[in-house]
């Protein structure tokens, strides 16, 4: 059985899906929100993979490493600012961080 790129598409769409669920379902959790976006983000990923390998162009891949770089910095600066959160007001639950507003 060989994968086409029908097979990588919709593991993409599965992923997507299931990240925005963790999004809407649980918009409480600052982690699991930061979580889901980065599997998002990894679906997306992977579909400009697949396309990149079954159309022969490289592309897809080197956009795929800016993407990853995005990635990794948003998930760094975002784990920090988690940290000072909880150090501050003892939760990472997003509603009780409602001294933040102006």
């Amino acid at each position: 059985m060989t994968l086409t790129l029908a097979h990588y598409l919709i593991l993409g769409a599965i992923l997507f899906a299931i990240s925005v669920i963790g999004i809407f379902m649980n918009r409480r959790n600052v982690i699991i929100v930061l979580m889901s976006i980065e599997l998002m983000l990894l679906a997306v990923n992977l579909n400009f993979i697949a396309f990149s390998h079954f159309l022969g162009d490289a592309a897809g891949q080197i956009f795929v490493f800016f993407i990853l770089t995005v990635a990794a910095a948003e998930s760094a600066i975002g784990l920090a600012i988690l940290v000072l959160l909880f150090r501050n007001f003892d939760t990472v639950d997003a509603e009780a961080l409602d001294s933040l507003k102006g």
